[in-house]
């Protein structure tokens, strides 16, 4: 059977309000031995059906010689109930550093769906081979766990005077954490890096789901087991200890927990035996990971700002080739646009009452060029009634106005800010304790990178590869993707786009992150879709009264 690796797609990611996220994880058993003076070296494949084909979604970490890996590497995937996901889940030996899945040993593969899975628990089935045939006494076991807890563990760990297992050298100590399963059995949960060279290692700090770790449980025993690595995958067992969350959490950067690292064999054998060194948790915090839904069901308001762009690189509006066309059935991609993305956020908005503001037209009587104009003629009260108040001073706009330019909507971002910091304001001097967050999207013409010339001095327009590294999760059924910026602040300071590959900028999916203040520069996040022929840009700007409180949890 013929594998190649298959990029994730990037459409539509459905029109679920709030999708469960499963945590798979998975064991082998009895694997084929492919390797002629060692064992298989596995590693698993996940793939699922998109379109009648099977696409790659993630893959695990490689077991060094053992045909009864526990991967420690876990799959996340999007739990729809009402939708059949196929999953097939393939073994590899790998041979080669190629990503190529033809360049590996095939060792067998299980194919079911997650919602068998998932109403399981847990499912042991054979594995075959491409030919239908069992793969010898090959096993897979897999296991769910739903990631409704957002709590996540941080963990600083450390050892001191561990034992010395290398002949010529000291040892290369790594941590792996367990947790108790539901038949009995340690499941491998965490694996630290290997720290080369040293009886004393300092491991870096690292987070993981609490759920994952504990399911949740802060007294739940779990097994922590110091290893020496060695690169034909026999890794020399140093010691062990058992402890809880509850227990870890009791270090504190001032007193760190000192635990014994137990060899039981070794205690066993010699009379005098105390440890074979001591594993030391520097620090132990649990925090809430909270999601843009958490914010939304903690009672966070979005507040729907519109801005359109009224360029003459456009089109003619009498045109069909416009994207702004006058159409006697009623619409066009500016419309749609509008439709599809102000029906899902309008829902999050208690007033629905919705500025509308235009850019790059030349406005009657005079004809002088306007980039921040109300499209109902009202500047006093640009508000619009709902999605259909939009779309109704929009054609009724469309006639009286003349396509010019040049692109420049920060007339309309710096707007936006404006009234975000005044709201602020407002909040703050009432004493409430609220959460505010500014939401405005606006709809430019494709190409429009190379035509920002109009925007604030100091402008960087991010490069394509800092595009869309977070998925925003909602209703939306567009698939959009976000990046960050900072804009123009209130010192005066100018925008440039975040580092290359730099993820601790929050997207609008983590922008709990955010914590403004009015007297604070102010930030603006954007969220690039391509929707036909548009480009749609969500702009938003979020401030925290109360010095930044977090939200409650939703009940």
């Amino acid at each position: 059977m013929a594998y190649t690796m298959t990029p994730t797609p990037t459409g539509p990611v459905g029109s679920q309000y709030c999708v469960c996220k499963v945590e798979l994880s998975v064991c082998g058993q009895n694997l084929l031995d492919r390797d002629v003076t060692s064992k298989s070296d596995p590693f698993c494949v996940l793939f699922m059906e998109v379109n009648g084909k099977w696409v790659e979604l993630d893959r695990t970490e490689t077991a060094v010689n053992n045909l009864n890996p526990a991967f420690a590497k876990k799959f996340i995937v999007d739990y729809h109930f009402e939708e059949v996901q196929k999953l097939k889940f393939a073994l590899f030996d790998q041979d080669k550093s190629s990503m190529q899945l033809y360049e590996h040993d095939f060792l067998g593969e299980f194919s079911c769906t997650l919602g068998m899975i998932v109403s399981s628990k847990k499912i042991t089935r054979t594995l075959l081979l491409g030919n239908g045939k069992p793969a010898g006494k090959g096993m897979i076991t897999i296991a769910a766990q739903e990631l409704s807890d957002n709590r996540v563990i941080t963990l600083s760990m450390a050892g001191r005077k561990l034992d010395k297992k290398d002949l010529f050298g000291k040892s290369d100590p790594f941590l792996e954490f367990h947790k108790p399963g539901d038949d009995g059995k340690w499941m491998l949960v965490h694996r630290t890096e290997v720290i080369k060279y040293t009886l004393d290692p300092v491991w870096k700090p690292f987070t993981v789901p609490l759920v994952s770790l504990c399911d949740g449980d802060v007294e739940k025993l779990i097994k922590v087991m110091c290893y020496d690595y060695d690169s034909d995958g026999g890794h020399d067992f140093i010691g062990e200890f058992q402890t809880s969350v509850a227990r870890m959490c009791e270090a504190q950067d001032a007193l760190p927990l000192e635990l014994e690292c137990i060899n039981p064999k070794k205690q066993k054998k010699k009379k005098n035996y105390k440890n074979s060194g001591i594993i030391i948790v520097k620090s132990c915090k649990i925090t809430r990971d909270f999601s843009f839904l958490d914010y939304i069901l903690g009672g966070c308001q979005l507040m729907f700002t519109v801005g359109i762009d009224f360029t003459a690189s456009n089109g003619n509006p009498r045109e069909p080739s416009s994207l702004h066309y006058i159409n006697p059935l009623g619409t066009n991609e500016y419309l749609s646009a509008i439709w599809a993305v102000g029906q899902i956020i309008q829902d999050y908005d208690s007033d629905k009452m919705f500025p509308a503001l235009g850019f790059g037209a030349q406005l009657p009587p005079d004809w002088k060029v306007s980039h921040e104009f109300a499209i109902n003629f009202n500047p006093t009260n640009p508000f619009c009634s709902g999605v259909e108040g939009i779309v109704q001073a929009y054609s009724a706009c469309l006639p009286h106005i003349r396509f010019y330019g040049p692109t420049n909507f920060s007339p309309i971002i710096n707007h936006v800010a404006r009234f975000a910091a005044q709201a602020i304001q407002q909040e703050a001097a009432s004493g409430c304790e609220e959460h505010l967050m500014e939401l405005t999207w606006v709809t430019v013409a494709a190409g429009c990178p190379q035509r920002m010339a109009g925007l604030a001095p100091g402008f960087c327009w991010p490069k394509p590869s800092q595009l869309g590294h977070q998925h925003v999760r909602g209703r939306s059924c567009l698939g959009v993707k976000a990046f960050l910026i900072p804009a123009r602040s209130t010192a005066g300071s100018h925008p440039k786009p975040p580092p290359q590959g730099d993820l601790s900028q929050p997207c609008l999916e983590c922008c709990c992150s955010f914590q403004l203040q009015a007297q604070r520069d102010t930030e603006f996040g954007l969220i690039q879709h391509k929707s036909g022929s548009l480009l749609i840009f969500f702009v938003f700007s979020l401030g925290i009264s109360g010095g930044g409180r977090s939200p409650q949890a939703p009940h």
